[in-house]
């Protein structure tokens, strides 16, 4: 099953306006510390979305999914955060006002967590293989994935693209940023949500078990 022209298109157009909007930031910054922070944050977003569509083909067929309604208000949902993340309207008023000051080792801070949250998120992707969907989905033979940070957590590529995110907006350093993470949070723990009442139906007291010993998006303590 190929990957669904919605997902890819959005993806990409999405994850492109991201990119160049962080570098219209180098208008107001002049240092170069301050470009090299900028090309690392916009590197490793590339890096994410090519793997994403590389590993998207090969996949199983699909048993169960959400309904195209549920999925279209996801869709919409995460649309309006990027929208926010990506331009700077006149017209967000005080969200477009700096949260941090715009000092070189915050840049630098941000490149390095957005790095560090794409390689997570990459390598929970790998884990997860050919169960893995842009919808909320039961595959064909799936299976419940219990290892590399799937032992400790039950939605690792959530916790990795949280941490890129993070990274991401002390970039952008401004409210409209931090708005448009609050946003995704959101849409990611419904979604999350969604994907844990279908596993728990799918796979009965096993994912009870895995669910008693990982933690939702930070590891369980104890």
């Amino acid at each position: 099953m190929t990957i669904a022209p919605l997902d890819t298109v959005d993806c990409l157009r999405l994850a492109v306006r991201i990119c160049w909007r962080i570098t219209d930031l180098r208008n107001s910054l002049s240092a170069p510390g301050w470009l090299v922070s900028q090309h690392v944050i916009e590197g490793a977003w590339i890096v994410f979305v090519s793997y994403w569509l590389i590993s998207a083909f090969g996949r199983e067929k699909a048993r169960r999914r959400e309904p195209p309604a549920e999925r279209l208000l996801h869709v919409l949902w995460l649309a309006g955060a990027f929208y926010l993340l990506d331009y700077s309207e006149p017209w967000f008023g005080v969200l477009n006002r700096r949260f941090v000051p715009d000092w070189l080792w915050l840049a630098e801070l941000g490149a390095a967590l957005t790095v560090a949250g794409i390689a997570f998120a990459i390598w929970a992707r790998h884990h997860l293989g050919k169960n893995w969907s842009a919808e909320v989905t039961i595959r064909a033979d799936h299976k419940l994935i219990r290892t590399g940070p799937y032992a400790r957590l039950r939605h690792p590529i959530y916790t990795g693209l949280i941490l890129a995110l993070i990274g991401t907006v002390l970039s952008v350093g401004e409210y409209r940023a931090l708005v448009a993470l609050g946003i995704f949070l959101i849409g990611w723990t419904r979604k999350a949500k969604k994907e844990e009442a279908f596993l728990a139906q799918e796979f009965g007291a096993a994912f009870e078990e895995h669910k008693r010993l990982t933690g939702f998006f930070l590891p369980r303590l104890g």
